[in-house]
């Protein structure tokens, strides 16, 4: 296997990290070692679609590899011990089920007028003329319907995005020791107010996700305390982070390429969403580890080792799209690695891609002249792929 160098904090990685995939593909091919994450990493959709699906690979720590977490550490990993991201079967699948019974289909597809008419309240409310789109449409959007699903007072909607983003800074490449106890105080604060919310809930029920999350039984099993606090929370910070970095680099992309306002129609948004999802998503790197010796593409791997699977290159995999560094929302929709696949695909995919669906036709009719007013500038914050803010003129 060969290897490659690129700091993920480097600048110009940070703003294009395209043409390090692309480059690391030329010289080293579909899986390569990342000299600075000293890992073996997959570029390709189809290995990549294979390794998500292999229950060979998870994201379970070995047990022979578990270590005592620094003291600082301790607030993040009480909640990130019991998140069913990080877990696999049986524990995962237990937890899963449980949440798809709260988490239904027809729960999710009902929210629609809801969340065009939030957008629209959005863009009502944008007054200026020059407005950071993050900080006006595309944050408050996702985090007010997360909570109106989940049954959280919309009073609570700052305190929570300010959790999330410090629990979000353990994922950061290069964090510090101070950005820890950031998060680990962040999830101490975000588990302390969900215990007693749902204390609350469990004495008087609602219409609301986290009733239906303590309601939901299988076999006799219900989640635990510390699994509905952990659920809750993997919900919120999912449903939240990842969906304003699509918002804004969907909306990036589509003025940057000068996109016609026909591929928001309503015969033509699916599509048009899809693409922004393959060509920029906000989520670059899911590491896996491996449960079993094994080869992948000629390379062994032993019991124990890591792989890191970059969904950004997936989704740019010349075998599997044509023209893939070019945005074409008349693409043929075709499965990406955005939200994984497997065990683990994102149970919040259809909520994300449904926000999406209705908020982006709205924007678009309240500002049809809609430009950029700054150069975009994406956030250093790798594996998550966001701007901090995206300055736009109406």
């Amino acid at each position: 296997m060969k290897s490659i160098s690129q700091s993920p904090t480097d600048p110009a990685f940070v703003q294009n990290p395209y043409a390090f995939y692309e480059r690391a593909r030329a010289t080293c091919g579909d899986l390569f070692y990342w000299d600075d994450y000293a890992l073996p990493c997959v570029a390709d959709y189809a290995t990549a679609n294979a390794l998500f699906r292999d229950r060979r690979f998870g994201r379970e720590i070995p047990a022979d590899q578990r270590v005592e977490h620094p003291p600082h550490q301790a607030g993040f990993w009480a909640i990130e011990d019991h998140s069913m991201l990080e877990l696999e079967a049986p524990r995962h699948t237990r937890l899963r089920g449980l949440v798809l019974r709260a988490f239904t289909s027809r729960r999710i597809r009902e929210l629609a007028p809801e969340i065009t008419a939030l957008a629209h309240d959005l863009c009502t409310n944008i007054g200026v003329d020059e407005f950071d789109l993050i900080k006006e449409f595309s944050e408050p959007l996702p985090i007010l319907i997360i909570s109106k699903l989940l049954g959280v007072p919309a009073s609570h909607t700052d305190d929570m995005v300010r959790w999330s983003h410090a629990m979000v800074g353990m994922y950061q490449a290069g964090r510090t020791i101070d950005q820890e106890r950031a998060a680990a105080d962040a999830a101490t604060e975000f588990a302390d107010f969900l215990r007693g919310y749902i204390d609350h809930r469990r004495n008087r029920p609602a219409d609301d996700l986290i009733t239906s999350l303590i309601a939901a039984e299988e076999d006799g099993e219900k989640l635990s305390p510390d699994e509905l606090i952990a659920t809750c929370i993997l919900l919120m910070n999912a449903g939240h982070e990842a969906t304003v970095h699509t918002i804004a680099n969907g909306v990036k992309t589509l003025l940057e390429t000068n996109t016609q306002h026909t591929a928001l129609a309503p015969d033509a948004i699916n599509q048009t969403v899809e693409e922004i999802l393959r060509f920029d998503p906000p989520l670059h790197m899911f590491t896996r580890y491996v449960y079993e010796d094994c080869e992948v593409n000629g390379h062994p791997f032993k019991s124990g080792d890591r792989v890191a699977i970059l969904l950004g290159a997936a989704n740019r995999d010349p075998a599997r799209w044509d023209r893939p560094e070019t945005f074409d929302p008349t693409r043929k929709i075709q499965p990406n690695t955005s939200f994984g696949a497997g065990a683990h695909f994102c149970i919040g995919a259809p909520l994300a891609r449904l926000e999406m669906a209705c908020a982006l036709p709205v924007l678009f009719e309240h500002f049809p002249n809609l430009r950029l007013a700054q150069t975009p500038e994406y956030a250093p914050i790798y594996h998550f792929h966001g701007q901090n803010r995206l300055m736009l003129r109406r």
